[in-house]
């Protein structure tokens, strides 16, 4: 029992790194329909990767203040931590696009509503729309939407193939738009024309979330390049002035200094990289 807790406990502390799920169970889906979206399972190319070049950036930068590669070395495994942090991005990114996708469809589901449609026929109608739109590409977002159409062609409700997507995707606006769609079911309501309305909010809603990621790319760039300048300019110190930086290599006061100039950019970093993520 002992040897079964650790193995467990070594799975989930693996898991958390980004290690890929294995151990006999079966993997997530990683995209299509049928997938969870709220989770992400690298590869295991991907976690190596992923941690070869987080490892090799710490070892570079811990180089550039300490110029001792044992220190550096010891200080680049802290690169374990970067497959957990690529597939948050990844998994971020992928909802993002679902998102993006939802919002066409929406917008293509309101024009049908006013049109005269159904809901079940104009949220339907929206797969040509999408299909028009991306030409050529079987998105997450059309995959879903005819795993919807069959569930529903056997028998099954709209509002269930719509509930068990939206808690899948783990995107708020998508389970905004389940919640609203299955409450008019059961209650009664103006279906058609709260949905309608639902539509329209959730699209500019969306839509005002990606205005404000395109004003805030700029400086999301520049972040990124006032990261790596003092990375630059201290590797530039060391290869043009090297008399001068070497009194922060005369003693343990220096080396005092380095580590505290280097947590405090770290921390600065990390406070950026936080200022820098804007929703709604």
């Amino acid at each position: 029992m002992a040897i079964e807790r650790a193995a467990r406990g070594l799975e989930r502390g693996l898991e958390r790194l980004g290690w890929p799920a294995g151990g006999g169970r079966k993997q997530p889906a990683s995209a299509g329909a049928g997938a969870d979206y709220s989770r992400y399972e690298l590869s295991r190319r991907q976690f190596w990767v992923a941690f070869a070049v987080g490892a090799a950036l710490v070892f570079a930068a811990a180089y550039l203040f300490y110029l001792n590669a044992a220190v550096a070395l010891l200080a680049s495994l802290v690169g374990i931590k970067a497959p957990s942090l690529y597939r948050e991005h990844a998994r971020a990114k992928r909802q993002d696009r679902l998102r993006i996708h939802f919002k066409e469809m929406l917008f293509s589901l309101s024009s049908s509503l006013a049109a005269g449609r159904s809901v079940e026929n104009a949220l339907f109608a929206s797969i040509g729309d999408l299909r028009l739109i991306y030409t050529g590409a079987s998105t997450d977002l059309l995959l879903e939407l005819e795993r919807i159409r069959r569930r529903c062609a056997n028998g099954e409700t709209l509002e269930s193939g719509l509930l068990d997507f939206a808690v899948r995707s783990g995107v708020e606006e998508i389970m905004q738009f389940s919640d609203v769609f299955t409450t008019c079911k059961r209650t009664g309501g103006d279906l058609v024309e709260i949905v309608r309305r639902t539509s329209q909010l959730i699209g500019e809603r969306i839509e005002v979330n990606q205005e404000i990621q395109v004003l805030i790319a700029q400086k999301k760039f520049e972040s990124r390049i006032m990261l790596g300048v003092p990375f630059a300019f201290l590797g530039f110190l060391h290869v043009a002035a090297p008399d001068y930086m070497a009194p922060l290599y005369a003693g343990a006061a220096g080396y005092g200094l380095l580590t505290a100039a280097l947590l405090l950019f770290a921390a600065c970093g990390w406070l950026m990289l936080k200022i820098m993520d804007i929703r709604l």
